[in-house]
């Protein structure tokens, strides 16, 4: 139905509002926890306390709410151990390890009593999450409180989570207490625990953790009581400890909570003005101390350039922490194994630290827009480890790109016939590595196509942008678009929709030459605008850009592909394109589509005229 015209009106005015104000809106829930745990050594077990106060600040009337139990994914003939078992390619460090586990071995998250405001509440464990039946609903805009004790038993390491890491660190503790799930303008996400990817709700957390004396705890937050706790005591200290010790963490603007325990722990600290305070625990050792002494002052120049480039860490700390089974990102902190040499070691610590931009502070929902997270993130972290070399800090050439091995990787992985859509939900890729190499790779490659696409200084300027606009608000793929959108001026809807809900690939072919005319065929299904080079013969360089009709405008120039002409457009409808060159084919030495190789295209071989044979890396 066509509008009247005075609400046309209204609408251009309330859309030019929201443009000039920048600042998208959209409600969020929030939560405060305050959780009291002691924890039991001996049985690798612990019993806590929480209070949860929940702010609904949706519109609509919540009846039911939902916890995650994160810990029962670690029992036999759990949905994550039979989904392990089923999969041609399951992760190894989880396989069938589960099923194998014994009684004592396993994890178990137990709720033994409910109340909101006071009143008992009826509830019910389905595997890894909590049905709450509610006796009373919670209205639009008001504050509940749930009162709740819990028990848990840490399993043995087996995914992120568990006791007795494979390098000997304790306990890592992720995923380890009753979590509420979020409730956001799509509905519950009441999600099971089945392998990876995880959503959460900003708030507040206070969080006291009792443990026998000797244990040095790692967590999320702010210590807050490092005179009587395990930073004010060393082994050397002839005070006679207490039997135990509570360790009190605050943090706010967070959505999980993370701590990790091991009475072997060594602790340094950095602090610089300009970034947050730098924090490692690891155990010493041969293969550990000597990287991760080096480990903070290369971690401070890491912040500040991630801070110039892709937007400031509102947090006071951030810890990395040696355990789990690899990397894992939580808020101002990460766990990560410690056992390697030093550009392993900064490599992880980079890509773990750049999650707190993209999962910890703008979080995304990681189950539906994995790609957001793991490709972001990976994107920035190749950037970063660039600038790292450059300035000295880590061996390695730098590189004038550092995003092409993942584009090739990407078209190989197209061309193998196993690529999955990346609006896939994470849980329901058919196997591992289409999850890995689209969350990943294909997330990654997304940038540098739309790089490629809008220009250097519009996707940079669109970054920070990004950032500012929804940090703490949960945006979702169509919010990052919009934002590059506008940031460069151009419609983006058609490269989403292509790359994101499609596996369409991108093949150009220079099909033929007249005089000076170069006849284009998009031989793949998906369009892109295309940079052309050509160099005479007398070793002059000409470039030619054609946009397509739908993006409604044009790039600018970058460092990649600048003083160009710009040609009429080309509507993706169309299977050819007729260039009209300044150049006489007897005068040229080579025609190449995109010289820089960064589009995506999966035949390089017809990108030049006179044709050549191109080396073709093998499919993996």
């Amino acid at each position: 139905m066509i509008p009247p015209k005075k609400m046309i009106v209204s609408l251009m005015a309330l859309f030019c509002g929201f443009a000039a104000l920048g600042q998208p809106e959209r409600w969020q829930q929030k939560v405060s926890y305050v959780m009291d745990v002691d924890f039991n050594i001996k049985k690798h077990q612990f019993k806590g306390t929480q209070r949860l106060e929940f702010t609904n600040n949706s519109p609509d009337t919540l009846y039911k709410v939902f916890y995650h139990l994160y810990f029962n994914a670690f029992q036999p003939n759990s949905m994550m151990d039979v989904r392990s078992r089923n999969l041609p390619d399951p992760d190894k460090r989880v396989a069938d390890r589960i099923v194998k586990l014994k009684k004592d071995e396993q994890g178990f998250l137990k709720v033994d009593g409910l109340k909101m405001n006071g009143r008992k509440v009826l509830h019910k464990t389905v595997g890894t999450i909590l049905e709450v039946q509610l006796s009373e609903p919670v209205m639009p805009h008001s504050t509940v409180t749930f009162d709740m004790e819990f028990q848990g038993q840490v399993p043995l390491q087996v995914r992120r989570s568990g006791r007795f890491s494979r390098e000997g660190i304790e306990y890592s503790m992720s995923q380890w207490y009753p979590k509420m799930c979020n409730y956001d303008y799509q509905g519950w996400h009441a999600n099971p625990y089945v392998g990876r990817e995880f959503y959460g709700i900003f708030g507040e957390f206070d969080v006291k953790l009792t443990l026998p004396s000797n244990y040095i705890v790692a967590a999320t937050g702010v210590l807050q009581n490092a005179g009587e706790a395990g930073y004010g005591y060393s082994s050397s200290e002839p005070v006679a400890r207490p039997e135990k010790l509570t360790w009190h963490f605050k943090a706010k603007d967070v959505h999980d909570f993370v701590w990790a325990a091991d009475p072997d722990y060594k602790q340094i600290s950095l602090q610089e003005e300009g970034v947050p305070v730098i924090r490692c625990f690891f155990q010493p050792g041969d293969k550990t101390t000597d990287n991760w002494q080096k480990l903070p002052v290369i971690m401070a120049e890491a912040f500040r350039f991630i801070n110039k480039k892709y937007g400031q860490y509102p947090y006071p700390e951030y810890s990395f922490i040696q355990g789990g089974d690899g990397g894992m990102e939580y808020p101002m902190a990460t766990l990560i194994t410690g056992e390697r040499n030093l550009v392993s070691l900064v490599g992880v610590s980079v890509h773990e630290l750049l999650h707190s931009w993209y999962q910890g502070i703008l979080g995304s929902n990681e189950a539906l827009y994995a790609w957001m997270d793991e490709g972001f993130t990976s994107y920035a972290g190749n950037e970063v480890m660039n600038h790292l070399k450059a300035k000295k800090l880590i061996p390695g050439e730098t590189e004038a790109n550092p995003h092409m091995e993942e584009v090739k990787g990407y078209i190989n992985f197209a061309l193998s016939g196993k690529e999955e859509p990346l609006s896939t939900h994470a849980d329901h890729f058919m196997t591992n590595t289409a999850y890995g190499v689209g969350s990943y790779t294909k997330g990654e490659v997304f940038l540098e196509q739309l790089r490629y696409i809008i220009g250097e200084t519009a996707f940079d300027k669109g970054m920070l942008m990004y950032f500012n606009a929804w940090k703490f608000k949960h945006p979702n793929a169509n919010d990052f678009v919009r934002i590059m959108e506008k940031s460069s001026g151009l419609e983006l809807d058609w490269f989403r929709e292509y790359f994101v809900n499609t596996t369409q690939t991108i093949d150009y072919d220079i099909e033929d030459m007249r005089g000076k005319t170069v006849i284009i065929r998009r031989k793949g299904n998906m369009p892109m605008p295309l940079d052309i080079t050509v160099r005479t013969k007398d070793g002059k360089e000409y470039k030619y850009y054609i946009p397509m009709e739908i993006m409604r405008g044009e790039k600018k120039g970058d460092r990649f592909f600048d003083r160009f002409k710009v040609m009429a457009d080309w509507p993706w409808t169309h299977p050819t394109y007729s260039l009209n060159i300044d150049q006489n084919i007897r005068d040229i030495e080579k025609l190449e589509i995109d010289a820089s190789q960064r589009l995506a295209d999966t035949d390089r071989e017809n990108n030049v005229y006179p044709r050549v044979m191109l080396q073709k890396d093998p499919v993996k």
